[in-house]
């Protein structure tokens, strides 16, 4: 086999090459860092590359393999981490200039865990601002399927490199949606795992009741692979729950005869663009043929997810970064400063208010869950957008729901969009239940070609516009934009950093959000209470 093509192999092949010893670690190694080199400048992809390092590690387990002493199917396989995980002798930068110098002195819990298995580390990837913010430091990421194009979160070097066949796995994150969006942007799978269900230890933390670390592939066997060597209890995680940890690669088999699914009505169809709806129901479809069951389910509050979600998130960013802010604010990008910033603009009854939102979306996810197996949605409502665009519809509007629950949520590759781009469905799953969203995104892709497509665009010359464009959305108007009272709510709190020219974008992104979880309250049960705890189980 031609080193080039093993760039295009899957986890899975390439696992069963090196056991049966048709190709060395080291092959493998060099096939990916060749090319990274070739492409990496194109897709802005990896940020930290450590291929002295990965060769050496190739050439051990070449030898290790050699002598009897294999590991399993992640034994001399290259991964690469998003760059808010911690690997041992690596930067972590989180995309920040705040970062600026920091080494980390050991492995984060993933990290440790894939070296045990194996693994081979080829570096690090680029993100938003601490999963969050701008992309200044390093250049924004480059979607494979036209460069023009954005990965759609901040998981974006994970996506783009797996997109691309930089790298056949990768580990991203996931708050409210940054696993999901990059991976159904770019045609791939991404697996929002249970919360709890895998060690947050060592990752740089954005929201501590949100954030989820999870794996990034171009298949659901290759993220059910991964997934296994990642998942499990954690003394450094108190959130890493003591939950037993199934074979994720047995449970593939078996196809999903009598598999329940759930099309909820409403909201997930109706803010989505036809393009996607059309591909998402031609899956269910061919789903059905499979032998799944279909059936509508109802998750009546879920539009009120993206500003409850939003709401917790950043203040729990906030707090994380308050120190961080009064001392350093313009070493932050301005996109991170002022978002998380106008979470402090919130009132103590609109935070309440979110945490109450949080309790009614979950409780609905359950009860939609106890009649079906998998709730089937869009994976993004719209196809990937240009850099720097304003988008159709709110970032995280299907994915930041799901969210709150903390519930297991895949996105898989369900066609293309007229122009060329990538289409995605999200399979939501019971708690600790990731084996079958699993084995049904596995199940439809041996029935599908989708995965197996590859980028029209691979360097040189750029492929050209796309053939249309989404329609753009107006700014939001209201009092709630003019930037006086942000000033002044910025005063009474100590925020001494915030000056006229923070305080019109503040105002713009905390504006809808504050519009919002006023119309929750309108519906909320006087007896409605704020969670105990941020996830079931």
């Amino acid at each position: 086999m031609a080193d080039e093509e093993l760039c295009f192999c899957s986890a899975a092949e390439l696992a069963a090459l090196i056991r049966r010893r048709e190709v060395s670690p080291v092959e493998v190694v060099q096939a990916h860092l060749a090319r990274i080199a070739a492409l990496n400048d194109t897709f802005r992809a990896f940020v930290h590359l450590d291929g002295e390092a990965a060769l050496a590690q190739a050439r051990g387990a070449e030898i290790e393999i050699c002598s009897g002493g294999y590991r399993g199917p992640l034994h001399g396989m290259p991964v690469a981490y998003k760059d808010i995980y911690d690997v041992g002798g690596l930067p972590t930068t989180a995309g920040s200039r705040i970062m600026a110098g920091y080494v980390a002195s050991q492995d984060s819990t993933v990290a440790a865990r894939l070296r045990r298995a194996g693994a081979i580390c080829l570096g690090k990837l680029n993100t938003f601002e601490f999963a969050s913010g701008g992309m200044d430091l390093f250049g924004d990421t480059r979607n494979p399927w036209h460069t023009e194009m954005a990965t759609g979160g901040s998981s974006s070097g994970s996506a783009a490199s797996l997109a691309a066949r930089l790298v056949p796995l990768a580990l991203g994150s996931d708050t409210g949606g940054s696993i999901r969006s990059p991976a159904a942007l770019c045609g791939l799978v991404g697996l929002k795992p249970t919360y709890g269900r895998v060690s947050r230890a060592g990752v740089v933390p954005l929201s501590w009741s949100l954030d989820h670390a999870g794996p990034m592939a171009r298949t659901a066997a290759d993220a059910a692979l991964l997934l296994q060597g990642i998942a499990g209890p954690d003394a450094r995680d108190p959130s890493a729950a003591a939950v037993r940890v199934p074979d994720y690669l047995a449970a593939l088999d078996g196809g999903i005869r009598g598999l329940r699914l759930g099309l909820p009505r409403g909201f997930f169809f109706a803010q989505s663009d036809s393009e996607v709806v059309a591909a998402l129901h031609a899956a269910v479809e061919v789903m059905e043929r499979l032998g799944a069951e279909v059936r509508e389910v109802e998750v009546p509050h879920a539009a009120y997810g993206l500003a409850a979600s939003w709401a917790i998130a950043y203040s729990e960013a906030f707090a994380f970064h308050r120190a961080g802010f009064l001392a350093r604010p313009r070493e932050y990008t301005p996109a991170f400063l002022h978002k998380i910033t106008g979470a402090a603009c919130l009132t103590a009854e609109e935070r309440v208010t979110a945490q109450r939102v949080r309790e009614v979306v979950t409780a609905e996810f359950m009860a939609a869950l106890e009649a079906v197996d998998v709730i089937v949605t869009p994976g993004s409502p719209h196809p990937a957008q240009r850099i720097g665009a304003p988008l159709p519809a709110p970032s995280g509007l299907l994915t930041r729901p799901v969210s709150l629950a903390g519930l297991p949520a895949l996105a898989v590759p369900c066609g293309f969009s007229r122009a060329g781009l990538p289409l995605s469905a999200q399979l939501v799953g019971r708690a600790w239940q990731e084996s079958t969203v699993l084995r049904l995104a596995h199940t439809y892709q041996e029935a599908t070609d989708w995965h197996r497509r590859r980028p029209p665009f691979s360097g040189g010359a750029d492929p050209g516009p796309p053939a249309q464009l989404a329609p753009q959305v107006a700014p939001a108007e209201g009092p709630l934009v003019d930037a006086g009272w942000v000033l002044d709510w910025a005063r009474l709190i100590g925020l001494s950093y915030v000056g006229e020219a923070d305080a019109a974008p503040i105002a713009a992104s905390i504006a809808p959000v504050k519009a919002q979880l006023g119309a929750a309250r309108a519906w909320l049960d006087a007896g409605v209470e704020p969670p105990s705890r941020p996830a079931p189980g």
